[in-house]
């Protein structure tokens, strides 16, 4: 299908009628919506003619209630609410379970004579990352490990947990938290 310019010319006349993509595609035959909206953006089409809309009614002032009451006493004042926050429920934020470590404290176990740098690092040693890298008093543990492992008998408890007591324990903090 080519644009020929009596083809072109239908499409601006349905087009600043107001006619739907769809529409024009239908009324032309043998192109799809998306490419009457291509070449429409092509043209440079601007929008299409609106239709006027439907004058609306015009609002009645509210009028206190006080100024129309013959009672002597003043009102209270009412309050006042804005949007949707008339049935608004206040709630309590979820309490956060604590989980309580079961590793002591690593200050008390890495005694600061044992602590390593990146540099005083060997094969023998735990390279367990103590602190925030980007600090000054960051270090790794620095005791002795086993062959083959890099950590130290601690160390190895936390990182290396079997398969069950790792579901074990993910099963206690979800029943927990719930």
């Amino acid at each position: 299908m080519s644009w020929t310019n009596e083809r072109v010319e239908l499409l601006k006349k349905l087009w600043t009628e107001g006619h739907s993509a769809s529409q024009i595609a239908g009324e032309l035959g043998g192109v799809t919506r998306n490419a009457v909206i291509g070449k429409v953006h092509r043209l440079g089409l601007s929008g299409r003619a609106k239709t006027p809309a439907p004058a609306s009614k015009p609002r009645r002032s509210r009028t206190t209630t006080a100024s129309t009451s013959s009672s002597s006493r003043p009102s209270a004042p009412q309050p006042q609410t804005q949007g949707a926050t008339a049935l608004k429920m206040e709630t309590a934020p979820a309490p956060v379970a604590q989980i309580k470590p079961e590793a002591e404290p690593i200050a008390e176990l890495v005694p600061i004579s044992e602590r390593a740098s990146i540099l005083t690092l060997t094969e023998r040693t735990c390279k367990w990352p103590i602190g925030d890298p980007s600090s000054d008093d960051f270090y790794f543990c620095g005791r002795s490990s086993d062959a083959g492992v890099p950590y130290c008998a601690h160390h190895c408890k936390i990182a290396y947990q079997p398969v069950s007591d790792r579901r074990r324990d993910r099963k206690a903090v979800t029943a927990r938290a719930s």
